[in-house]
């Protein structure tokens, strides 16, 4: 039941027992307060929407996000620069040479111990090619297919070696032919060729001849010059009439030569995979030296940051003084401390960043900037539909709606359009002899200066239409505060009326509730009397006198009390 019922009731009331004023009382009551909370936060209101808003906090963001990004990729850029111009390549093909991606022409570059390139490059260099740059073939005593080699190919195993006998028709003879070394991928891959030299010419390999034998025997292994016939159908020991005991210890020569062979090659592929994994945890060091280089560097551009903006409030504060300088530094610490996951996500996308651009290379900056472009657009989208969902915006007109979601916008494309006019910038500084000076760990000087510039512009531009559109919302918002303030008041005034219609009609009820309560003594006194004195003036004066004084008193007791 509302005030109004009550009300239309209380006018045909005639007692206080079918009106219950007290309780009206309290309802209007509390109409009253919450009308007057509603007046005095329309004032705050109104008031809160006269001062200005903070304008180019979007800019401000991504000006140290690009400045975050960028530690990131200059960290990467030196990464490279270190790591023999080579992007960031951790796998073992790129560190460890194996005989068959050497075979195949696949070196592992990133191995800065063994120059695998110069040891392929030299290998192939021994090969005879034809017009279309393949190797030539031919096809030996054995039957199968050789490459055919460069006349000066066998020269470094030649030189500086003993020689044979002219008196005694001897030659010092390759058991395992420098040839069948020439040709080893796996000799050539994993041993340099001082190492191939030493192993042609050592004692286990390098034997003394006859020299007929010895140039029958050509590139051909013992085991396969002993066992193989010439055109005629005959063997060596045939033709050079070879002992058993002799045959036998060629074939010992043999297999001695080739065992040290195999010795010495397995040697090299260990020393191969040893130096790459050593190559490879050096480029892991090395990137994981740039990675944590550029998470120091960010956390404290963030900190930076929040000591920036507190030093802002400060001089912005009516107390600046040594105390409040040092107090406001503290605390823009305890906030950073606060923070610290945060913070922490920060540094982890300038890890990102660091081991991104030394996979990729510098082109990752370009693609980050992009994406922060993307993720700025994003997050304006967000930001208005959050603000047409927000429960306390419901009652806000359209037109305030439009202009707080152009508010946002205008914000958001201002943001985006620094990044793009910083990058314009700093391309057309960079021709400029000096500007392309680079500032370590934060790049060159023109992308400094793009940076700032593109923000300083866009952020001015963004402001003025930032600043008018505030005004359109502020006029507005004003309008509609003053008339929803004229209603409340309204409703005020309205309330203040009905209850001191209620005051005076609960005065006027209580005032008749007393006169009818002494009216009604009144009647009782009078009836009494009446009764009292019949009865003295109809009985015996002695008799009934005592007893008519007795309920005078008990009847006047009555009367004074009136419930």
């Amino acid at each position: 039941m509302n005030e109004n019922e009550y009300l239309h009731q209380s006018q045909g009331a005639t007692d206080e027992e079918s009106f219950d004023f007290d309780e009206l009382e309290k309802i209007l009551e509390g109409q009253l307060s919450e009308h007057l909370q509603g007046m005095e936060d329309l004032e705050e209101e109104t008031r809160k929407v006269e001062e200005p808003e903070e304008l180019g906090n979007a800019v401000l963001n991504v000006v140290w996000e690009q400045l975050i990004n960028q530690i990131g990729t200059v960290a990467g850029d030196e990464f490279i620069k270190a790591n023999r111009n080579m992007k960031l390549d951790l796998r073992n093909e790129a560190h460890i040479q194996t005989t068959e991606n050497f075979s195949k022409g696949k070196i592992a570059t990133h191995n800065d111990k063994i120059d695998y390139q110069k040891r392929y490059e030299d290998w192939q260099e021994k090969f005879e090619r034809d017009e279309n740059g393949n190797i030539k073939t031919y096809t030996d005593r054995t039957g199968k297919q050789v490459e055919k080699l460069t006349k000066d190919a066998r020269k470094p195993f030649d030189a500086d070696r003993p020689k044979g006998s002219r008196d005694n028709h001897t030659d010092m003879d390759h058991t395992v032919s420098a040839a069948k070394i020439i040709r080893d991928p796996e000799a050539n891959a994993h041993l340099s060729l001082d190492q191939q030299k030493a192993f042609a010419n050592s004692k286990e390999n390098l034997n003394e001849i006859d020299s007929g034998m010895n140039r029958s025997k050509k590139d051909l292994s013992m085991e396969e010059w002993l066992d193989t016939p010439n055109a005629n159908g005959q063997k060596p020991n045939e033709i050079f009439d070879i002992s058993e005991k002799d045959e036998q210890e060629f074939r010992e020569k043999g297999k001695v030569a080739s065992k040290e062979f195999e010795k010495r090659k397995d040697e090299g592929v260990k020393e191969s995979v040893r130096v790459g994994r050593q190559s490879q945890r050096e480029e892991a060091f090395r990137i994981g030296g740039k990675a944590l280089q550029s998470m120091i560097f960010s956390l404290l551009t963030d900190l930076l940051r929040n000591i920036i903006g507190k030093l802002i409030s400060w001089l912005k504060s009516a107390e600046r003084n040594l105390k409040t300088f040092i107090e406001s530094v503290k605390t823009a610490i305890i906030d950073f401390a606060t923070n610290l996951q945060r913070n922490v996500l920060t540094a982890g996308n300038a890890i990102i960043n660091t081991i991104a651009t030394a996979i990729v290379g510098p082109v990752v900056d370009t693609i980050r900037k992009v994406w922060t472009v993307i993720k700025q657009g994003v997050r304006t989208l967000k930001e208005a539909i959050d603000y047409l969902r927000d429960p306390s915006n419901k009652g806000k007109s359209f037109s305030i709606l439009m202009l707080q979601i152009g508010n946002i916008v205008v914000a958001g494309i201002t943001a985006a359009g620094s990044v793009f006019l910083g990058e314009i910038i700093e391309k057309a500084l960079m021709t400029i002899p000096g500007f392309a000076f680079p500032i370590p760990i934060i790049g060159s000087l023109a992308s400094l200066i793009g940076i700032f510039l593109g923000a300083c512009i866009c952020g001015i531009a963004g402001a003025l239409i930032l600043n008018l559109l505030h005004n359109m919302i502020v006029n507005k918002r004003k309008e509609e505060l003053i008339a929803q303030q004229i209603l409340e008041g309204s409703a005020i005034l309205d309330l203040q009326g009905k209850a001191k219609t209620l005051y005076q009609m609960k005065y006027q009820n209580e005032k008749k509730l007393i006169e009818d309560g002494i009216s009604s003594r009144h009647e009782a006194a009078d009836r009494i009397i009446r009764e009292s004195t019949a009865q003295v003036f109809g009985t015996s004066h002695e008799r009934s006198f005592g007893t008519n004084i007795s309920k005078i008193d008990v009847m006047l007791n009555e009367l004074d009390d009136p419930n």
